[in-house]
């Protein structure tokens, strides 16, 4: 009599594929994160430039939704879209702060300034620096990992090579010489 084992039979093979998906969808989170966090410093700018160029709050973001990057730019519409369905710009502000909390600092700052009346030049200026200053971190923090990036194709790849090309000939010769 034949034993048939499946693959569900097997303890622990049946969650792989979920443990991928899972270590899968992760990445790509975070992958969009990085991307978001990259692009919202220009989206600030944006709203930035409209608000200072006398644009009301609400006008500022449908202008940045149109020019911004597209990850941020599409979180901005679907601020305006909200908007246009007849909620306030306050309310539609907080609900994507909540949803996004890349983006709650800046639906912080208009939604303070839709509800009071603030200025925001300064309050924007002071976000997309912050941004800017958090997207540098973050590279110099990349950069000083290289080297130990590099350290496993160095070993594997570089050195053996060296070592065939400069020592394995030398070796070769004095062993003729013999």
């Amino acid at each position: 009599m034949a034993v048939r084992t499946t693959v569900r039979s097997v303890p622990g093979v049946a969650s792989v594929p979920r443990v991928v998906r899972g270590a899968l969808a992760l990445r790509r989170a975070r992958r969009e994160d990085a991307r978001l966090r990259a692009e919202i410093p220009v989206a600030i700018d944006l709203i930035g430039v409209a608000a200072g160029a006398g644009c009301t709050p609400y006008l500022a973001l449908e202008t940045a939704a149109a020019w911004a990057p597209p990850a941020v730019a599409g979180h901005l519409g679907d601020v305006s879209r909200a908007c246009s369905l007849g909620v306030s710009l306050a309310d539609a502000l907080a609900a994507k702060g909540r949803d996004v909390p890349l983006l709650r600092p800046l639906a912080d700052a208009l939604g303070a300034t839709v509800r009071l009346g603030a200025p925001i030049g300064d309050a924007l200026a002071r976000l997309a620096d912050e941004g800017r200053a958090t997207l540098r971190r973050e590279a110099e923090t990349r950069a000083r990992t290289m080297s130990v990036r590099l350290l496993f194709p160095l070993v594997l790849c570089v050195l053996p090579a060296f070592g065939l090309l400069t020592v394995v000939p030398a070796v070769l010769a004095g062993l003729r010489r013999v």
